[in-house]
């Protein structure tokens, strides 16, 4: 009887603690609409927030945070960031949505301005449109992303802000380029996210502002006259370009932000579980590690 007792009362063993690195990107922003009645170009889309522990998260200071440490067969919860729409008439580019790994939370883009006004705030923020007097850039979170960029131009708007860099500023005549994004090599190879959409075009004719080029990252590129902006890539968190001026013509439209995604790496001895409501995968061992790469949703991940 007493050996059943003290065998009942055995401590147990604790699971070993598992440490994942992680890479947690936001939802890009839309870039801003042109109105039927506008002429100056809107400005292009912040990327999403990024945040690693493999290579310095977005913005300033721009650190590699730490890799969580956590405990095997217990669930922690995954979000992935849809982008922001773009779009139509003069209103704002719609704002990307966050994405989540257990503790940490990447911020969604801001959304890119329509004329005449100041970009929208988010992971990285969006550009300012063309304008009559001056605008600014929408700002961006510490450690995710930069701000947008200004325009103080009639016809050209601003970029929004990448991952790695502010978005670039309306000049005379030249719309601003979306801002770079951030390389990061913890898939195993190096890949470049979160940059930002480029302004769109302003005026017409002779008068006619040049589009902004997307930041590398998948940024879109602002729309020249009367054409819409580009759609920013999906699962890099990049932000659309912003419309440019419709003239005569009806409504033009900003790019959609692309989608975010969260990357994880944890020692190859250990096999993840991707739960209900996510689209994911998990790599072979290479190196020491395995990769879960999840692509879109919201739901538990656990490991064994």
């Amino acid at each position: 009887m007493l050996n059943i007792l003290a065998a009942n009362l055995a401590p147990t063993t604790p699971p070993t603690p598992l440490v994942v690195d992680y890479l947690v990107v936001a939802g890009g922003a839309g870039g801003g609409g042109g109105g039927s009645t506008s002429s100056r170009g809107a400005g292009g889309g912040g990327a999403g927030g990024l945040r690693s522990t493999v290579t310095a998260s977005g913005g300033t200071p721009g650190t590699v945070e730490s890799a969580l440490t956590l405990t095997p067969s217990t669930t922690y919860t995954v979000t992935v960031g849809a982008g922001g729409a773009g779009s139509s008439g003069n209103t704002a580019g719609v704002n990307g949505s966050n994405s989540v790994f257990s503790t940490i939370t990447s911020t969604g883009g801001g959304g890119g301005a329509p004329q005449d006004t100041n970009g929208s705030s988010g992971g990285s923020g969006g550009g300012a449109a063309a304008t009559g007097s001056s605008k600014t850039g929408g700002s961006g979170t510490n450690n995710q992303g930069f701000a947008g960029g200004n325009s103080s131009n009639s016809r050209a708007s601003a970029g929004g802000g990448g991952a790695g860099v502010a978005g670039g500023n309306a000049t005379s005549g030249q719309s601003g380029a979306g801002g770079n994004g951030v390389a990061v090599a913890i898939s195993g190879s190096s890949v470049t996210y979160a940059g930002g959409g480029g302004g769109g075009s302003g005026g017409g004719l002779s008068l006619e502002a040049a589009a902004g080029a997307g930041g590398s990252g998948g940024g879109g590129a602002g729309g020249a006259y009367q054409v819409t902006g580009t759609n920013g890539n999906a699962n890099l968190g990049a932000g659309g370009g912003g419309a440019g001026t419709p003239g005569q013509s009806t409504e033009t439209t900003g790019g959609n932000g692309g989608s975010g995604i969260v990357i994880l790496r944890y020692p190859d001895t250990k096999t993840i579980t991707i739960g209900a409501g996510l689209t994911g995968s998990e790599s072979a061992a290479s190196g020491g590690y395995k990769r879960a790469t999840i692509t879109a949703g919201t739901g538990n991940v656990s490991w064994a």
